[in-house]
């Protein structure tokens, strides 16, 4: 049974969801939604219960010191709420932040959409990072895309046409649309070659494309800075390397002539609207850093890497990487999944990457 004790009528509810794991390349999606639960302070109303959904060996609890007093915090899924009250509208988020589950997915799915419909959530958002053959030099490329063709003409969305393994995304995105829940995905493209958490860019991305989805504008207190910092750091390195210099330069060269027909259009007037909401709004309230484990500039260690080995070289793309194999992630679990090769490059639109 659900309880909502103590979480007040929401306004305009909008519920955001991003998962550490196989479609979280560069912790880019889980930063994101960390980011709006700390600038928002953000209150948990809810946490799944670990034990239903989650294999401790994969996933191990940890241990820490609290005034000398050992705590176990448990690998789970929380729910918290935050006003998002600034641009366009004020409009309550529900933030879903946690790890993909090791099992039974269609329960979690349905606990996930149980808090939906309780909630009155009008919108279900869910967040994701891919690695793809895309340069750190250029803007990130952000895909929408949703299984809804109305949704899909409504809020200029591609509709999904992936066939092939997924994630949770892309089975929590499914369980929206059969239970008549709206529901869009958000994919960040992450360059393979510098998957290493974490990946302020591409978190900075993905918040301005859900500030222009759910009309409301995001303070992105220091994670401008941090985006910044992280591509000098990623230069640096590259600059080291004059493989990797070459490499990166045959992706922007690929990538400004997939571009070019867009680069005097649709791409200018979107980027500069949101320049004219963020110069006539107040300036965000200043937070911490955006990332969990620093600036994300040079002194966080961003390198460059073979995804497919330890040797720290991009390699080539190859016929295999196309046809769609699981892709390793930055570190640990995190990474793109064999829907991730969908969108090899900078152009790519990903019909469904979940």
């Amino acid at each position: 049974m659900i309880e909502l004790e103590g979480v007040p009528e929401l306004i305009d509810p909008v519920m955001i969801c991003a998962f550490e794991g196989w479609n979280d390349a560069g912790d880019a999606a889980s930063t994101a939604v960390g980011h709006l639960d700390r600038e928002w302070k953000g209150d948990v109303f809810a946490a799944l219960d670990a034990e239903d959904y989650y294999d401790f060996q994969v996933n191990r609890p940890t241990v820490a010191l609290d005034n000398g007093v050992r705590k176990i915090t448990w690998p789970t899924t929380r729910l918290s709420v935050v006003r998002a009250e600034g641009g366009e509208k004020t409009r309550d988020l529900v933030l879903v932040r946690g790890i993909e589950p090791s099992m039974r997915w269609r329960s979690f799915c349905n606990e996930i959409l149980g808090y939906a419909h309780e909630l009155g959530v009008e919108m279900v958002v869910v967040l994701g990072a891919l690695l793809g053959d895309t340069p750190h030099t250029r803007p990130v490329p952000v895909s929408g895309v949703t299984s809804d063709p109305d949704l899909a003409r409504s809020l200029d969305l591609e509709e999904t046409r992936y066939e092939g393994p997924t994630g949770i995304v892309g089975i929590l995105q499914e369980a929206c649309t059969h239970a008549g829940v709206p529901a869009v995905s958000l994919w960040a493209a992450v360059p393979h070659y510098v998957s290493q958490p974490p990946n302020p860019k591409a978190t900075l991305a993905l918040l301005n494309r859900l500030e222009d989805l759910i009309g409301v504008r995001i303070p992105l207190g220091e994670l401008t800075e941090d985006a910044r910092a992280w591509q000098l750091g990623v230069d640096q390195l590259a600059s080291e390397d004059s493989e990797v210099a070459e490499y990166v330069q045959s992706l922007e060269e690929a990538r400004d002539t997939a571009e070019l027909p867009e680069a005097s259009g649709e791409a200018i007037a979107r980027e500069f609207e949101r320049y004219l909401r963020r110069r006539d709004g107040s300036p965000g309230a200043p937070g911490g850093h955006a990332t969990e484990t620093g600036t994300g500039g040079v002194a966080d260690g961003p390198y460059l890497r073979d995804p497919g080995s330890s040797h720290p070289r991009p390699r080539k793309p190859s016929a295999k990487d196309d046809e769609g194999g699981e892709a390793p992630g930055g570190s640990g679990e995190s990474g793109a999944g064999a829907e991730d090769a969908e969108s090899t490059d900078a152009e790519d639109r990903p019909d469904d990457q979940g």
